[in-house]
């Protein structure tokens, strides 16, 4: 594929979508640690669910108004006067059961936060905090057990391959392909 710019990049990143080059070259791939940010990836890639990424993340910054910038606390009271405002939006993906699954999620990522000090602890214990390095999957043996997990625990639409993109997403596994810019770009090795 010709970039105007001479880079080559992985094979989904669509050049005529700059939001999407960015998210490409500055985001996905890169460890996250703040709950914060972990907290809306979670929520937007569970919307993801039957569609493409690209289709949430042109909406990312709808979501963001529409879910109080992605306030754990404010999310986790919504009410059902809230779930409606939610389904009323034109802008964001007004699925109702991908909607209701983001409030019960946000509690259940409260609880998960409460019970490790922080989501990110949880997130990273899998992995003995270190980075997993490996292309060309949609799921693996470490998403299928986090999915089981937070399945368990109650969350909706974090099935492993949801999760493994997820995990993609948020640096946990590094997957950028063979010959992109970014597959040799070293990552932290152990997280603090």
């Amino acid at each position: 594929m010709e970039w105007t710019d001479g880079k080559i990049r992985c094979w989904w990143a669509n050049p005529k979508n700059s939001a999407y080059l960015c998210y490409h070259d500055e985001e996905w791939g890169v460890p996250v640690h703040d709950d914060h940010q972990l907290f809306e990836m979670l929520i937007l890639e569970s919307f993801q669910a039957g569609l493409s990424w690209e289709c949430v993340l042109n909406k990312r910054e709808a979501f963001r108004q529409a879910f109080d910038r992605f306030d754990l606390e404010k999310v986790c009271a919504y009410d059902e006067t809230a779930l409606a405002r939610l389904m009323e939006n034109p802008q964001i993906i007004r699925n109702r059961l991908k909607i209701r699954a983001a409030v019960t999620n946000a509690r259940i990522f409260r609880e998960i936060r409460q019970e490790y000090q922080s989501f990110s602890n949880y997130i990273w214990h899998w992995t003995g905090n270190k980075v997993v390095y490996e292309k060309g999957l949609t799921h693996s043996a470490l998403s299928d057990a986090v999915s089981a997990d937070l399945k368990k625990r109650g969350m909706k639409f974090v099935g492993t391959t949801i999760i493994y993109a997820y995990l993609q997403a948020i640096g946990v596994i590094y997957s950028h392909e063979e010959g992109c810019f970014l597959e040799h770009t070293p990552q932290e090795e152990n997280v603090p």
